[in-house]
């Protein structure tokens, strides 16, 4: 698509039309979803990544590019002065191009950390949303969100206007999907979580998701060939179900039934960064059970987020896999900020912990179910983290270094971290302005 014939489908408010759907089920509900579940599984494989250090030293070092560069990159940094408010390498590949909003792919090539190379829709046409309705999920009309998400073919979705829409139902997204909200508040409120079950490759930006309830289920559309009977979803914000290469990027959460955002069930090669969570008790999850072993696959990175005001735990609750948690900023916790249990791998670099008054909450860590005896083995690990208010995260086991010391930049300190964060979550972008 041309980006004049772009700009007239989103001035007019117009969405690119897909055949009408017909209300049919292709074939056995169960066996489509194994055979979704079997392609996951193999997608997971192919993402898993056997040299994480390598991803956390590509991570670094993009770090520190941003925060060492030219002259002008200092300028970026110092508080709401130049062109360019980008302060994290993530947003410094994007944002500083007035033009976003005419070359909104770029987004594709910026993801870091362990969902590099993450593309979502980049290989799709775009797809604008005209109706913020939600009210047939069998056969969901053409411009609506959800008849977008069930599209099979790669899609780059936005939206024609500021919209809030309630989902009746859990909002099931299928593979090479770029849900892009730049340039209006789009918030989904009060309804039921987006979910991303056994599919690859999704981007999520720019979302304000808030109040997410408990989903009934009922008969449910999961792609334009299928669809079949749900059960009730948990009301999380953002479920990630035995998915790979998801990318979560500058959404505003909070208040939510269940948890913000859930990776679970062997998912991997996810990165959520830029992002802004507040008013919650369980923050995000990185595998559901000490029982489900599959989940050693799983492998997160968690960058540039603000942890803000009325959040308790879980900021992540990890089991299992690999977390790389850098360069965020941990204004507020009631109980703890980084948890877990089932030995995952937990590697701290940069971020600022204040710890809240209460002086029974001063520890940042928090071990479940195992004596000290077996977590001490466990490793977690702390780099050029900023403890502030008697903040103090309790290390275990061996540091985590990538093979060749050498070449291994470290991630800012964390006095830096604010900065870092400056701009975390939905932003207000502007056409024809830096976002």
């Amino acid at each position: 698509m041309g980006r004049t014939t772009l700009t007239l489908l989103f001035l007019c408010g117009l969405a690119v039309i897909f055949p009408v759907l017909k209300a049919n089920v292709v074939e056995d509900y169960d066996d489509f979803w194994q055979k979704q579940e079997e392609e996951a599984k193999e997608a997971a494989i192919l993402a898993f990544n056997p040299n994480p250090d390598e991803v956390v030293h590509h991570l670094n070092h993009h770090v520190h590019l941003a925060m060492q560069g030219s002259n002008s990159t200092r300028r970026q940094l110092r508080k709401y002065k130049g062109k360019c408010q980008a302060t994290n390498p993530i947003d410094k590949c994007w944002r500083c191009n007035r033009n976003w909003a005419r070359n909104r792919k770029r987004l594709a090539d910026c993801a870091l950390g362990f969902a590099r190379g993450t593309t979502g829709g980049k290989q799709g046409r775009f797809y604008v949303v005209t109706s913020s309705l939600d009210d047939d999920l069998v056969n969901p009309k053409p411009g609506t969100l959800r008849h977008a998400v069930i599209q099979e073919r790669p899609l780059w979705i936005i939206f024609a206007r500021s919209m809030v829409i309630r989902l009746s139902e859990e909002l099931l997204v299928t593979s090479h999907k770029t849900i892009d909200a730049r340039g209006f508040n789009i918030q989904l409120y009060q309804g039921a979580q987006i979910s991303l079950q056994f599919v690859k490759n999704v981007i999520i930006h720019g979302l304000h998701i808030r109040s997410s309830k408990v989903g009934n289920g009922g008969m449910i559309r999961d792609s334009v060939r299928h669809f079949g009977q749900r059960s009730r979803s948990d009301g999380d914000g953002i479920s990630v179900f035995g998915s790979s290469n998801i990318w979560i990027d500058h959404v505003s959460m909070s208040d939510c039934m269940d948890g913000l955002i859930d990776v679970v069930q062997g998912s991997t090669a996810v990165t959520i960064s830029n992002s802004h969570f507040t008013n919650h008790n369980e923050v995000m999850l990185f595998g559901a059970s000490d029982s489900y072993s599959q989940d050693q696959i799983m492998q997160v990175t968690v960058a540039f987020n603000h942890f803000g005001q009325g959040l308790v735990q879980r900021m992540p609750r990890c089991r299992w896999g690999f977390v790389h948690v850098v360069n965020n900023d941990y204004t507020h916790w009631q109980m703890y900020a980084i948890g877990g249990s089932q030995h995952p791998t937990i590697l701290s670099q940069g971020n600022r912990f204040i710890a809240p008054p209460n002086t029974n909450c001063k520890q940042v860590t928090k071990r479940d179910y195992a004596p000290e005896s077996v977590w001490k083995s466990w490793n977690w690990r702390s780099e050029h983290d900023f403890m502030m208010n008697g903040a103090y995260f309790v290390q275990s086991g061996s540091p985590i270094r990538n093979k060749n010391m050498k070449k291994m930049i470290h991630a800012q300190h964390g006095k830096f971290a604010n900065r870092l964060t400056r701009h975390s979550g939905a932003l207000n972008c502007r056409v024809n302005k830096p976002c």
